[in-house]
């Protein structure tokens, strides 16, 4: 199974404005009529219940939506650019790349969340008319779109998980409980990844995920823990499978307990069936006469069964499935759509100098500004000084000596400054 996975995604810039005058016979004064852009479409991940894998983005992992269009003469307001949907699978954790923040768990199917929002569209000149300014030759360029990386991190959505140590059985009680056909064989690690089985009783399913062998340290990754036991996480109940033939099944049942609340504690606490399996063989046998009591003396009333001549199965799916209708409902999920948050920033802006004397500006703000901005129009240079002005950037370069004739980079755009 492929539930790792780091995509790029991009949203569309926001069409450009456009400066434009209306000009029709016996009209003489038309004033502007330049349009504004459309917006650009935005990145949406969309939880898709026929997909249970991440194994699509081992093939594509960069998506772009659409820039908005151009605006038009006569007023017209260019199209808005596509959004880019991208399906994952119910139980996908999504975060930032950079940070780790968690943007979305997207948990039923058609839940989405926005992931890069589109640029909105720049401007036309009859937006910036007044009555000082009847005929303003000034636009606005497309707001850029967003851009970043996610990493994608699958939960499977099951209802009760099969733990213990590697060889328990875990994978051949899966295939006798349900139509399940995992990988079985009698060395450990058989399971490399988990399976997923639908048990049927009296018309009612639950699905079973069987997790691959945990050892010590798991909680801390070792032998692939991390991507085993966050698989547990969204079950409801757990079977702690033990092996009938280790050397100490008790001492067993300890390590998983601890690296399962060592991960989670919440997963210490999930209610367990604690089943002895390969009772077909003596050394089983002679354990369960120990295991029985030291197990019912912490409170667990343990099962004896023998996956593979099936032995005390049915009697574990009859438990299953009461332990299962006493607990109380799950909690209804996270809304449908999930907006995207943008931070503010702590700092509007920062100013260096490199070792040639040019001045640089940094700043999501200001740099957008300057994405915006038609250059070749000396009205929308001066609007976009007045930014700068306002912003207090003027004063901090001041303070920080630039003089007439130096260059100034805000962001990749180059200008000589002038008094």
């Amino acid at each position: 199974m492929f539930d790792e996975a780091r995509i790029y995604v991009r949203s569309g810039d926001g069409g450009d404005g456009i400066i434009t005058f209306r000009r029709e016979k016996y009209v003489p004064r038309g004033g502007p009529s330049g349009g504004d852009g459309g917006r650009g479409g935005d990145v949406i991940l969309r939880a898709d219940p026929h997909l249970n894998t991440l194994i699509n983005f081992k093939y594509q992992s960069h998506f772009k939506a659409e820039h908005g269009g151009r605006g038009g003469s006569n007023n017209k307001t260019g199209r808005d650019g596509s959004d880019m949907i991208v399906t994952v699978p119910p139980g996908t954790v999504v975060r930032d790349a950079t940070s780790g923040e968690v943007l979305a768990d997207l948990v039923r199917p058609g839940q989405q969340v926005i992931v890069a929002k589109g640029g909105r569209g720049g401007r036309g000149n009859a937006r910036f008319a007044n009555s000082r300014n009847q005929a303003p030759r000034i636009a606005e360029r497309g707001e850029p779109g967003q851009e970043r990386w996610l990493q994608l991190e699958l939960k499977l959505i099951a209802d009760v998980g099969i733990v213990g140590v590697p060889n328990a059985g875990k994978s051949t009680l899966l295939s006798v409980i349900s139509a399940a056909r995992p990988k079985i064989a009698d060395y450990p690690f058989t399971t490399l990844e988990p399976n997923l089985g639908v048990v049927e009783r009296d018309h009612q399913t639950v699905v079973v995920a069987d997790i691959p062998g945990l050892v010590e340290g798991a909680h801390a990754g070792v032998g692939l823990g991390h991507a085993f036991l966050r698989h547990v996480q969204r079950t409801r109940v757990l079977i702690h499978l033990l092996d009938g033939a280790s050397a100490d099944p008790l001492a067993d049942f300890n390590q998983i307990n601890q690296e399962l609340a060592l991960f989670d504690e919440k997963l210490g606490e999930k209610p367990q069936i604690v089943v002895l399996n390969k009772m077909d063989l003596p050394e089983a046998q002679e354990h369960w006469q120990q295991l029985r009591p030291a197990l019912a003396a912490r409170g667990y009333e343990a099962l004896a069964i023998s996956a593979a001549t099936h032995q005390g199965v049915d009697v574990l799916v009859n438990r299953l499935f009461a332990l299962l209708d006493a607990l109380p409902a799950q909690e209804a999920g996270p809304v449908v759509e999930m907006p995207v948050y943008r931070l503010e920033e702590r700092v509007p802006f920062t100013i260096t100098r490199d070792p040639a004397g040019a001045f640089h500006v940094r700043g999501e703000r200001i740099e957008r500004a300057a994405a915006m901005t038609y250059w070749d129009y000396d009205e929308a240079v001066l609007r976009f000084q007045r930014t700068l002005e306002a912003l207090g950037i003027t004063a901090a370069l001041e303070a920080a000596g630039v003089q007439s004739g130096d260059t100034v980079y805000i962001g990749d755009f180059a200008m000589e400054w002038s008094e």
